[in-house]
């Protein structure tokens, strides 16, 4: 079996939403109906973008610091509202079933670290054309949310691989923080939720610009 494994990286750990999933502008718009609807100051688009990746309450507490502690499940629970109402015009970006399934071939396993709930990754995952593509998941609400390294700490014991052999791709610093916390490489994605100002100086492996030029870096590198 050893022949089959992949050059450098067994588990390959993905994000999801901004990464995979084309989501980031319905998410940040989701973020500030549910701060408005609790008549706290609504973030700006930056602001409420830095914040996807999070657990769910942290990142909507982060996203509006003048809404009281106790209203957070209010909060949530508008952000869940508008979400579920836009979930029919989510897609996965372009090219990332293709990638997805050149990946499996060659005997990497892959895995979803998101900000997520369990519940809604599972909703996502339970699609037919996702069924069987990902060998495992970790959520914020399940773990802790990024960049806490437990989500990567529990794949890797889960497949058994070491942190030099593990790599995770992210669109945001949470995510290569997360990697970094966790020992692991990491690749940032311009695509997604943030501005890769802050992207070099955790030390991703790659920056990549589209899904196109991920999936050639994996090929040549992974």
């Amino acid at each position: 079996m050893s022949d089959l494994r992949p050059r450098q990286f067994d588990l390959i750990a993905f994000d999801w939403d901004g990464t995979l999933f084309d989501s980031t502008k319905i998410i940040v718009r989701c973020i500030q109906q549910a701060v408005a609807d609790v008549g706290g100051t609504v973030p700006s688009d930056q602001d409420a973008a830095y914040v996807i990746g999070m657990g769910l309450i942290e990142a909507l507490a982060h996203a509006a610091p003048d809404v009281p502690r106790d209203r957070y499940p209010e909060l949530g629970a508008n952000y869940r509202r508008h979400y579920l109402a836009h979930q029919e015009d989510l897609s996965l970006f372009d090219g990332v079933l293709p990638m997805l399934q050149a990946l499996r071939g060659r005997h990497h396993w892959l895995v979803v670290a998101t900000g997520k709930s369990r519940r809604g990754l599972n909703e996502v995952l339970g699609t037919s054309q996702l069924q069987g593509v990902f060998d495992g998941s970790r959520t914020a609400d399940e773990t802790a949310g990024k960049p806490d390294p437990r989500m990567l700490q529990e794949l890797m014991r889960e497949f058994g691989t070491e942190p030099e052999r593990t790599l995770m791709i992210g669109d945001t610093t949470h995510d290569l923080q997360m990697a970094l916390n966790a020992g692991c490489a990491s690749i940032g994605v311009s695509y997604g939720a943030h501005s890769i100002d802050g992207f070099e100086a955790l030390a991703p492996r790659s920056i990549v610009h589209s899904v196109a030029e991920l999936h050639a870096w994996l090929l040549e590198h992974a």
